[in-house]
Order: structure tokens, then sequence, then C-alpha cells
């Protein structure tokens, strides 16, 4: 048996500094609970923007949008930053690995991203929404094949899935064929819809389950936040909704509603091994005579800079022609 906690709880919104000292206060609960692995709610480090429109009705941006913008630039934080430091140090010293949702800043992109951390407080895998939902398209940037890993935790075989990409069936087939015994579902969705979907999950794969999600109500957020809903301060935003689902599709512990709560599940991973008698997706009730699924898992760049080669054009220019039409663009601008 193998002890896993869930931390539901809220951002301090737009303050990444409080929330990660909220972060490690749950860390530390974790560690005295004796759970071994605790997952954190999607975009729980930079705040997830419910009920945002960010000015953007199509075909025009507004100014008022564009600082909404700013406000979610500057609260998010970078991988290799302060905020995700000191996560680190509490997972180390608690001996906790640590699944936590960030809005990740990498130049002047974001991306909604999960961190993984190990027990040693190591970053041992990442993974960027390859799919942004709806509006959350405008905002984040879309992740690639490079970011999907499964790592070793203590409580087994882990990676996470976030949010609506629960809902699409080839991104779940290739977590399962890593070997997946540990799901991890971050979300944003609160809706009574969403247990069935990671119910689905525990059945389809075979998995644990463990989903998380905060609990926001419109007091939480600042004065001039322009939500489409919830306008009263006691609205509820999100709800929470955090669960953990055994490979039997049973609900272990959860739904938890409308509360700020750490919450713990005991889990007998014999059951991993249990459950595949009748049904193992990628194995034996795999057909791969009629069903294949390819997998790309190069990163993806805009812009792919190879110096040896600039310097071998500058070193030795085309001797047949003195137009620069023919010299890359890199070194017709350092000319220029």
């Amino acid at each position: 048996m193998v002890r896993v906690a869930v931390a539901q709880l809220g951002s301090v919104a737009f303050d990444s500094a409080a929330t990660t000292n909220k972060a490690v206060a749950a860390i530390r609960e974790a560690g005295r609970g004796g759970a071994r692995v605790v997952v954190f709610p999607e975009a729980f480090l930079g705040t997830y923007p419910k009920g945002l429109n960010f000015g953007s009705p199509v075909g025009r941006r507004t100014e008022e949008g564009r600082d909404e913008y700013l406000r979610t630039w500057r609260s998010a934080v970078e991988l290799d930053g302060p905020e995700l430091a000191a996560i680190a140090d509490a997972a180390q010293q608690e001996s906790v690995f640590v699944v936590i949702g960030v809005i990740e800043r990498a130049g002047r992109t974001c991306y909604c991203t999960v961190v993984m951390i190990d027990e040693h407080g190591v970053t041992v895998g990442y993974h960027r929404k390859l799919m942004p939902t709806g509006a959350e398209r405008l905002i984040w940037g879309f992740g690639d094949g490079s970011t999907l890993p499964v790592v070793d935790s203590p409580a087994g075989k882990l990676g996470s899935v976030i949010c609506w990409e629960n809902y699409m069936p080839l991104m779940r087939t290739a977590m399962y064929s890593q070997g997946i015994e540990i799901y991890c579902a971050p979300t944003a969705d609160d809706r009574d819809t969403w247990m069935s979907t990671m119910r689905h999950i525990a059945l389809e794969g075979r998995c644990f389950v463990i989903t998380a999600c905060q609990v926001m109500r419109r007091r939480d957020y600042p004065q001039d936040y322009q939500t489409e809903f919830g306008t009263s301060p006691e609205d509820v935003l999100m709800r929470g909704g955090s669960a953990v689902i055994s490979p039997r599709g049973e609900v272990l512990v959860g739904p938890v509603y409308d509360e700020e709560h750490v919450i713990y599940a005991d889990l007998n991973t014999d059951d991993l091994v249990r459950q595949a008698l009748d049904f193992d997706a990628v194995g034996h009730y795999a057909r791969a005579d009629v069903f294949r699924l390819h997998v790309d898992t190069e990163a993806k760049v805009p812009v792919a800079l190879h110096p040896k080669a600039v310097q071998s054009r500058v070193a030795a220019p085309d001797s047949t022609s003195t137009s620069t039409s023919s010299v890359p663009l890199a070194v017709r601008m350092s000319k220029e």
C-alpha cells in the first residue's frame, strides 16, 4: 500500500510568491500525513483566469485585455525560477513527490504546464498542455510531443494529462503505452460530468487516477477582475471536485466540493496487475494488426539556428556570384 494526497487549494490570485508558500505548507502537511505523492490543481502557480475574455472579440483586441494578459504573464513562473526551487526544497525535505500545475512563462508566451518534482527535489519531467480549450488558446501556447513523460515515482509510473486533454483518446493511449500507473489529471473542470470521465479513464487504463481542482470564489480575485460570470463576492468560480479512483473504476476518496482540503488515499498497487487479467488497452486487448498509433516526440521549435553553417558561408562565400540574394538571411542582416 502507498499513500497519495491531493491538495485541493486555490491560488493566491496573481501572487505566485504567496501561492508558493501555500504549496510548501501543503507539501509539509502531506508529508506529515504519510503521503509519498501529492498532486496540485491545474494552473495553481500563476492563477487560472476563470471567466476572463481578455478583451478579445473576433477581429479586435482591447487595451484592457492586453493589461489582463500582462498581469497573467507577470504572475507566471519560469521552470528554473525561485518558486519551483522552493517547492523542490520542500519536496526533498518531506520526501514527497510533487505534481503541480503552473502557468509557465517562456519568453513572451505562457503555457499551461504540469511540473513533476521527485522526492529528492529533482525536476524529473514536465508536460505542456497540448490543446488549450476554447478561449485558453488565446493566452496559452501549444505544447508538443516532447513533453509527454511518464516517470518513476514512489507510487509507481506517473504522468500527467491536463483538463480536457483527457477527452483526447489518442493522448490517453500514448500515456497507457508508457505503462502509466498513477494517472494525474489536474483540471479546472468542476462539473458533475468530470467524475464520469475520471472513472472511465481508470477503467480504460487500468490505472489509479488522481484529479485535482481548485476552490476559488469571486472574492479571491482582485477588485478589477472582469469575469463574465460570478460577479458577487461569494460566487463560486471553481468548486473543486478532487478525487482518487482505483483501476476498478471505484472512487476511493472524494469528490470533495466547496472547501480547501488536503485529501488522502491508500493505493493497493497489486490492483494494477490484477485488473489487467481481462483488459490491457495497449497489450492483450490491443489489435495492432488493425489499429496503430504514431506519436511524434520530437520537440518543435519555430527557429533553428545553425551557427557552424552560417560561419561556413561567411568564410567561403559563393565565388560565382556577388549578389547577396544567395547569402543566408542571418548573414545578410549582419552585413547590413
